[in-house]
């Protein structure tokens, strides 16, 4: 659902005691470290077209699954004469700035974490997606490695407790073992949970990734695909308003609250 942030953030260090690997998260509220009414803003300078011609472009690619093709005959169809390569660098230009603003307005999820991982086949080989969420869709992290094992879970799992700096109140996984593994020598499987369908929240968390995957004709390498769903899920995360849960009355008005921060973010 979304969800707004007050500009109140925390110092936090995210320890590994020596010896027992054991993770610590220390909190202590101090000065913002990074402060959302002083944030810079997003700059179209030396640009032949307008900004908002841009941002709706950058909106259009990582909001629907369009190809940059689409989208040049979208604006075409408006008088607005772009080539797709156009589009295409401004999606790998401003798309990176654009979710890092998202990222820093985003409040702490949910402390019910699930992960999953699914391979994607990219120039024939073997890539395996791990994805982190938490209890209400929201996308935490996103991985792409080229193994399935202890090691690979163990790397998602620092990645994402030092992103997010606290530990949570759950893990929930399947019954691969390599998250048992991680786990354990973390030292946090008292907080692992599986078993039965409890982990089909990030088991459905990958539909939107291979709907692109089936539009963009397979993602051409893994490094193409980490930048491209490290925006992506930034953006998603902002438009995810889980309508199925909501009256129609309050959808307007999240949608409305949504955009308008949205215009907020990549004003010029």
């Amino acid at each position: 659902m979304y969800r707004s942030v007050d500009c109140m953030t925390y110092t936090i260090h995210l320890e590994r005691q020596q010896g027992a690997g054991h993770c610590h998260v220390n909190s202590t509220v101090g000065a913002p470290i990074g402060n959302c009414l002083r944030m810079n803003k997003i700059s179209f300078a030396h640009h032949r077209y307008p900004p908002a011609i841009i941002q709706r472009a950058v909106w259009l690619y990582f909001r629907f699954p369009l190809s940059f093709r689409d989208i040049e005959e979208m604006l075409a169809e408006r008088g607005i004469d772009v080539s797709y390569e156009t589009i295409r660098r401004w999606v790998l230009k401003f798309g990176p700035a654009i979710a890092a603003t998202v990222r820093s307005r985003r409040v702490r999820p949910s402390g019910t974490w699930h992960l999953d991982e699914v391979f994607v086949r990219i120039a024939g080989k073997r890539t395996y997606l791990w994805r982190a969420v938490d209890d209400e869709g929201e996308v935490l992290e996103v991985l792409a490695q080229s193994r399935r094992n202890k090691r690979a879970a163990l790397k998602l799992m620092r990645k994402l407790l030092k992103k997010q700096g606290y530990i949570p109140d759950q893990i929930v996984t399947d019954k691969l073992g390599s998250y048992s593994a991680a786990l354990l020598d973390l030292g946090l499987s008292h907080i692992h949970v599986t078993g039965g369908r409890l982990n089909n929240r990030a088991e459905v968390s990958h539909q939107p990734t291979r709907r692109r995957e089936r539009r963009m004709g397979r993602f051409k390498s893994p490094g193409s695909m980490q930048r491209f769903l490290s925006v992506h899920d930034a953006i998603y995360n902002h438009f995810n308003l889980q309508r199925h849960l909501i009256s129609r009355r309050t959808l307007r008005q999240t949608r409305t609250t949504a955009f308008a921060e949205w215009r907020e973010i990549v004003a010029a």
